[in-house]
């Protein structure tokens, strides 16, 4: 059931009821726009998404998806959709808008703010979004949904009140594949887990995991753990801090399909890696970097470590 005054402007098409603002945004999907509703005046992100070129309307597979996407909309640490629309671009070809709430920034920008100024980030502000995107990652794992591109870009923010809510999720797979080559911080590597660059074609929650680990150095150094620029340098990253992987630490890693020799080292110290992150920290983030893919910590049990301990949950 949807809540009173959750949907949009039935009857008008997004162009008549939304008038756009500024482009905010383009990502691997679609272009994102601040728009005002024309009836309110509530300011909105419509996110203009192109669907496969051979399908003639709506495929049920992107109706499937955007279900998904209301259902994770209950959550607050998930970007609410509020509305879709479906229309037609200047070559006739169908385009649907998605009208979801309005975040005045995310966590890449967030972080730049403060690398530009040569500050920290609070350990307390730390500390409190991590526990967001666990939270939010618990209940998309908690519906069965992989995010799979979770970064810091992905990741909005409200200034005011610090609230942090997962954006581009479960869309992925109903739209079509982008034609155009984009640059290399769209399609980044440096949140993927190793598996994945490995070549595995069954993968898990675990995924995920490894990406918030990577974000959550990234709030502690204000640089990526693992800034890789193709899929070879990204592994040889990740090997140089926690050794290179063998059948002992990770069974069956050998026999995935982009496995091959590589040069060998041991592990690195971790608190290194991170400084200034307390020990509970450290040790958080250790258990989200395991090779293993089911050896590591899920957001459930992520919430759940002494890490967290001293943060007051009331309002998050």
């Amino acid at each position: 059931m949807e809540k009173p005054g959750e949907t949009i402007a039935v009857v008008l098409s997004a162009k008549e009821a939304f008038e756009k603002l500024e482009k905010v945004g383009e990502g691997t999907y679609g272009k994102v726009y601040r728009a005002r509703e024309k009836a309110t005046g509530k300011i909105v992100a419509l996110k203009k998404t192109r669907l496969h070129e051979d399908d003639e309307g709506v495929p049920p597979t992107t109706l499937r998806e955007v279900s998904i996407l209301r259902m994770l909309s209950r959550d607050p640490h998930v970007v609410r959709l509020l509305d879709v629309k479906q229309g037609q671009n200047k070559e006739g070809k169908t385009v649907l808008y998605l009208v979801f709430e309005y975040m005045d920034t995310d966590l890449k920008k967030f972080i730049r703010s403060f690398r530009q100024t040569g500050q920290n980030i609070p350990p307390p502000t730390i500390k409190g979004l991590m526990y967001q995107l666990c939270k939010g990652v618990a209940f998309c794992h908690g519906h069965g949904i992989l995010h799979r591109d979770l970064k810091p870009h992905n990741l909005l923010m409200d200034r005011k009140t610090m609230m942090l809510k997962i954006a581009d999720l479960g869309l992925a797979r109903a739209f079509t594949v982008p034609l155009k080559k984009y640059t290399h911080e769209i399609l980044t590597l440096w949140y993927r887990a190793p598996e994945v660059l490995l070549g595995a074609t069954h993968y898990s929650m675990a995924v995920d995991m490894w990406s918030v680990a990577c974000i959550f150095a990234e709030l502690v150094t204000k640089t990526a753990l693992f800034p890789g620029d193709f899929e070879l340098q990204q592994l040889l990253h990740i090997f140089r801090l926690l050794g290179t992987p063998n059948e002992d630490v990770w069974p069956g890693v050998s026999k995935l399909m982009n496995w091959h020799e590589y040069p060998q080292w041991g592990p690195q110290s971790f608190s290194k890696a991170v400084p200034g992150l307390e020990e509970t920290g450290v040790d958080l983030l250790f258990q989200m970097v395991q090779y293993e893919p089911s050896k590591r910590l899920f957001a459930k049990k992520a919430m759940e470590h002494p890490y967290f301990d001293d943060l007051d949950k009331t309002y998050l």
